[in-house]
């Protein structure tokens, strides 16, 4: 179900254009508009699932999906030998924006450590 105030709705939707990576039934890949990095780019579930915490069993197949989408585009992209991060950002504190579950990689330079 899309929800027709998201922006991640209307780019799966065509409405808004998207440098466009990587698209089948259930996930779109497309380059971030505002990288922090050199290699930068989204994996979304094509339907609409607000945050990680809206995640039910049935989602299961399609979160293991986008993580091998990420994992090869990564390696398309050249940072699968380098290293990349993947993140998935679950409500403000943590930085989410877009209320439309996403998963970012990030690679193409040195990453800080975490914790």
């Amino acid at each position: 179900m899309a929800v027709a105030d998201c922006i991640f709705c209307r780019i799966v939707a065509g409405e808004i254009p998207a440098t466009r990576l990587f698209e089948d039934d259930h996930v779109l890949a497309f380059a971030d508009i505002h990288p922090s990095a050199p290699v930068h780019f989204l994996v979304i579930p094509k339907q609409h699932i607000p945050t990680l915490d809206d995640v039910t069993e049935a989602h299961e197949p399609v979160l293991g999906h986008m993580l091998r989408v990420a994992s090869a585009l990564a390696k398309e992209q050249g940072i699968g030998d380098t290293g990349y991060r993947q993140v998935i950002n679950c409500r403000e504190q943590a930085g989410q924006v877009v209320f439309h579950l996403h998963l970012h990689v990030i690679g193409g330079r040195e990453m800080g450590k975490m914790g």
